[in-house]
């Protein structure tokens, strides 16, 4: 598209950007939607993200309170059982 047109892109350069983080570490240069601070493509869009009361998150217990206070016990305990192995 060659031709004299000027080209009116002040507001589109003006406006504020993407909060997001890209892969490669970089910030990301898309513009953010109106009155959010992410693009279309990292959540700004209408309708993106989950739904309120989603239960699809929830696959397993793993990192639950008591499964970690469950584990730093088993660790406790592997201890404590070493130092007495190499005590006697």
């Amino acid at each position: 598209m060659s031709g004299s047109h000027p080209r009116n892109t002040g507001l589109m350069q003006e406006s504020p950007r993407c909060g997001a983080r890209t892969r490669k570490g970089t910030p990301c240069q898309a513009p953010a939607v109106t009155g959010k601070a992410r693009c279309r493509m990292h959540g700004g869009a209408g309708g993106s993200g989950a739904p309120v009361g989603n239960r699809n998150a929830l696959k397993h217990g793993q990192y639950t309170a008591e499964a970690r206070a469950f584990n730093a016990h088993v660790r406790d305990l592997l201890r404590q059982g070493r130092e007495s192995i190499k005590e006697s």
